[in-house]
């Protein structure tokens, strides 16, 4: 599919970072998005865009955590939700068992819907005033397969059948920062036991540029699938800011060529890293385990948003 850069937003030194625009046309926006007012719930705010294009912004405790525009699901804001629905691009085509652990607006699930109808979805999201009150505002299309549990990942995947998915994404955020019972090398392995021989892993990693935190999910991922990648803008993977990057992880050989076509056509400047390059940057790192674990490093804080 065609991006087109669009506006661009940001955050800055904020978790989410860049926005983009990966849709390929604005359509007419909902009436009732445009005139919808802000909603406070138990922290939970639904922020409208004021340029007239129908985007919604989801904020948790004043962080924002999701893009959602109804008329538009290939709009999805922040840069890292381009990330993974990039990967997904490159997937055969067709329907896909998406898992999504984290679910927020249900950014992802809904351009999965839209570019891949019948795709079978599964959303582990524990806050249930944050599911309803998405469920209200935002409502989802008709004739999708999206299922919300109300569960977190950690219960919700040990739920799942074996060999159920074709991609797991793991974005979760508590307190600030990806839960640490999320990335442990004995939950990637359970990961792996959902995800069908040739299923694809994605994980939102945000950390300081010290890359500490990244380094230890990138060793777990390698011990379980082998085949691992990450994507990220250019100032991230250099280590210049927090921010995010994507792991792609996949027990079958990754399709890098599709990959660096889909990074060429990002509209801010995107690299990926792999192999070797990895192996050597990140040599001799631990694997994060049940006993010992961490959280996410927290964001810095939020002054405002800035426009480009």
């Amino acid at each position: 599919m065609q991006q087109h850069q669009g506006r661009a937003v940001r955050t800055p030194e904020c978790v989410h970072g860049q926005w983009v625009s990966h849709g390929q046309k604005y359509r007419r926006v909902p009436p009732r998005l445009m005139s919808m007012p802000e909603e406070h719930v138990a922290g939970i705010e639904f922020v409208p865009e004021g340029d007239g294009r129908g985007g919604v912004t989801v904020m948790m405790d004043g962080s924002p955590q999701s893009h959602v525009n109804l008329a538009d699901p290939g709009s999805l804001g922040f840069e890292y939700i381009a990330h993974f629905a990039a990967v997904i691009d490159t997937l055969p085509a067709g329907p896909l068992g998406v898992t999504h652990i984290g679910g927020a607006g249900l950014t992802l699930a809904r351009y999965v819907n839209a570019e891949r109808p019948g795709s079978p979805q599964i959303v582990l999201e524990p806050n249930i005033e944050l599911t309803e009150l998405v469920r209200r505002e935002l409502p989802l299309p008709r004739q999708h397969r999206i299922r919300v549990r109300p569960v977190d990942g950690l219960t919700g995947v040990a739920q799942l059948a074996d060999a159920s998915a074709d991609v797991v994404v793991l974005d979760a955020y508590a307190d600030g920062g990806v839960p640490a019972e999320l990335t442990t090398v004995e939950f990637l392995a359970d990961v792996s036991r959902v995800l069908r021989a040739n299923g694809t892993m994605l994980v939102n990693i945000t950390d300081e540029p010290n890359m500490a935190y990244l380094r230890r999910v990138y060793a777990g991922l390698v011990a379980v699938f082998g085949q691992v990648a990450l994507i990220g803008t250019h100032e991230i993977l250099k280590g210049k800011r927090f921010g995010n990057t994507v792991a792609v992880a996949s027990h079958s050989p990754l399709d890098l060529a599709a990959l660096r076509r889909q990074v060429a056509k990002m509209p801010f400047p995107t690299g990926l890293r792999e192999g070797d390059q990895l192996a050597r940057q990140f040599a001799g790192s631990a694997v994060f385990t049940t006993t010992d674990s961490a959280q996410s490093p927290p964001p810095p804080p939020v002054k405002g948003w800035r426009v480009r």
